[in-house]
């Protein structure tokens, strides 16, 4: 076992003991979170109202917040000598960059072009099927950017690994995004809402990896690797998870109007995005079974795929169809799904780590 094998056992045992009761009931916790949610957004709106507003760049700031929540004790685990050995390790990368760019937007587009237009075509309008289809496009063509440190973290995944994977898919999303969707949808003139991209990267990735890095030389100059591994990250296990639980309430409290005026279509678009994101994973962890991938880079590698960059394409949606228009109804839609889904194949990751290389 290495010695960052030895760190990641020390912060896991340390966060389960504080954090246990949180992991054993995620499901019921997600569940009542989800309902909350929707309940403050009925009852006392200007909650949501007041929040909402809170947003540049169509960047929610509160959310912004509660993300560097999240990711925050991730980006403590950081060491940049360990960004160097990446390159050791160019599978994982090829795995990333492969399934999120020239597999994901193709099958989203197959998959989701399948159940809008025939398994589903008696239950939509041929106006709206073509929005539809536009909206899951849009989700297909941008992998996560945020919260997959956050799944990363869930399943003992190498942070600096995972910080090199979110930066190249950020850069090649910054060319490719636009090109993608315009090739799918037929469009001639994408608008790409760049402050969205730009911006998302300063206050995902950026500040807290800056905050992240400050914070673990300080403390480690001042008292030492060994108390700052078993001493300080353990302190942080239970921050993720409450954060991610505030997160969605949240997000459920500004989209519970949208789930309760359209239950039946919510599920009609659901479905398509649930298959996709089942199948983007499937082939990239099971490739990385496949190539002997250690586990601490294959879950992450499988995960950002599996995950979207929910507000850039909301805000592409909106500026491309409207704020009412289908397209912006299905990115709705891949951000309540989201967060459940992927706690699913985080459960599934960490229930198969035996399988692979330690």
């Amino acid at each position: 076992m290495t010695s960052r094998d030895v760190e990641y056992d020390n912060l896991i045992e340390g966060a389960n003991k504080d954090i246990g009761f949180f992991e054993r009931y995620l499901t019921v916790w997600v569940a009542l979170c989800i309902a909350a949610g929707i309940a403050i957004g009925q009852f006392v709106p200007f909650v949501p109202d007041v929040l909402g507003e809170l947003t540049y760049a169509e960047v929610n700031l509160p959310i912004a917040v509660l993300i560097w929540v999240m990711i925050f004790p991730m980006m403590l685990q950081v060491d940049f000598k360990s960004v160097v050995g990446v390159k050791n390790e160019p599978r994982g990368l090829t795995i990333t960059l492969v399934a999120n760019w020239l597999i994901k937007p193709f099958s989203m587009f197959a998959i989701a072009w399948l159940f809008f237009n025939v398994v589903f075509e008696p239950y939509i309008t041929p106006e709206l099927r073509g929005e539809y289809l536009a909206g899951a496009v849009l989700l297909g063509a941008a992998p996560c950017t945020a919260m997959v440190f956050v799944w990363s973290y869930l399943t003992r995944g190498d942070a600096a690994y995972t910080l090199v994977q979110v930066a190249i898919n950020d850069l090649i999303m910054l060319f490719a995004f636009a090109p993608i969707v315009m090739f799918l949808l037929g469009l001639g003139d994408i608008f790409v809402p760049w402050e969205t991209v730009l911006l998302s990267v300063v206050l995902y990735v950026v500040i807290p990896l800056v905050a992240g890095y400050a914070t673990r030389t300080a403390l480690i100059n001042k008292k030492g690797k060994a108390w700052f591994d078993e001493q300080f990250l353990p302190k942080f296990g239970p921050v993720t998870m409450i954060g991610l639980l505030a997160t969605l309430v949240l997000l459920f409290s500004f989209q519970g109007e949208v789930i309760l005026d359209n239950p039946l279509h919510i599920v009609l678009i659901a479905i398509p995005l649930i298959l996709q994101t089942f199948f983007i994973f499937a082939l990239a962890y099971g490739w990385a079974k496949a190539w002997k991938v250690r586990h601490c880079i294959a879950a992450p590698a499988a995960l950002i795929g599996s995950s979207n960059f929910f507000e850039l394409a909301v805000a592409a949606a909106i500026v491309l169809f409207g704020i009412h228009s289908g397209a912006a109804l299905v990115t709705v839609v891949g951000v309540l799904v989201e967060v459940p889904l992927m706690l699913a194949l985080v459960r599934i990751a960490n229930g198969t780590k035996s399988y692979f290389p330690q």
